[in-house]
């Protein structure tokens, strides 16, 4: 960080409380006004917080749609709360602006960006969440649970739900395309696939306590060969026995497991 970015840094954290405070006062002003007065004084608490519309118009950058058509939307998005604000129901401006803002850069992927879109009643009940919530903010003075919302619209929580959960769903991720884990592997490494080995897991488990049971020569012939991968010639040159010898018993254990394995031992 540079030395100038250092300095402006503890200014900007002091403007916060005062562009708030100046906003609200704007705004509780705007309130008393005759219509042209409170135009200007309108237009005036906007310009102080166009930096809070464009940081919530970032988030939804790179979805499609050119940053500068979003932060358009959300400058839009903030003259809605600057005209739907009441002071007197609080003084903290910015958190009543955000999902507002938000709500109408939502408003605009929801109609204009779908790639597939969600069926009729979901997109009307989404556009009905959306003419509430701010209100609902104001009253409850927190953000709207599905709870209230699903209250206040007299439909059932689950839908209020759905809608919600279906929110900002605008466009299709290729498969093609790097996840958002941040560890280099396409969407398609991600998908499933059928493993082979869950049809030997059976077996397995099946001829532990059978293999368990052999004597210790036995165990160390099939160790050697299916474990270790060792020739029977190798394992003859260990054992000190000829390779016809362990290819015989060899032959000899795996019959005596399969019988056992199929209950005709």
């Amino acid at each position: 960080m540079s030395v100038s970015a250092v300095r402006d840094e503890p200014l900007q954290q002091d403007r916060k409380p005062r562009d708030a405070a100046r906003t609200h006062q704007l705004l509780a002003k705007a309130k008393r006004s005759d219509p042209g007065k409170r135009e200007r004084l309108e237009k005036e608490a906007a310009l102080i917080n166009m930096d809070l519309a464009r940081t919530v118009a970032a988030r939804y950058w790179g979805r499609g749609e050119s940053s500068d058509d979003l932060t358009q939307v959300a400058y839009v998005g903030l003259m809605k709360a600057v005209r739907g604000y009441d002071p007197s129901r609080g003084d903290d401006f910015r958190s009543y602006a955000v999902p507002t803002i938000a709500g109408e850069v939502k408003r605009h992927f929801r109609d204009k960006s779908w790639t597939v879109k969600p069926p009729r009643w979901l997109q009307e009940l989404q556009a009905e969440i959306s003419a509430v919530a701010d209100d609902l903010y104001q009253e409850l003075q927190r953000p709207p649970r599905p709870e209230d919302v699903a209250e206040r619209l007299g439909v059932p929580v689950e839908k209020v739900r759905e809608a919600l959960s279906a929110d900002g769903c605008f466009t299709a991720a290729s498969i093609n395309g790097h996840g958002p884990h941040g560890d280099g592997y396409t969407l398609t490494e991600r998908l499933g696939a059928d493993d082979h080995e869950l049809d030997l897991v059976e077996i397995r488990v099946a001829l532990a306590p059978l293999i368990r049971r052999l004597p210790e020569r036995d165990l160390t012939i099939l160790g050697l060969r299916f474990f270790r991968g060792w020739t029977q010639s190798q394992i003859a040159a260990a054992l000190g026995i000829t390779q016809m010898q362990v290819s015989r018993l060899l032959t000899r254990i795996l019959t005596n497991l399969r019988a056992d394995l199929t209950g005709r031992g």
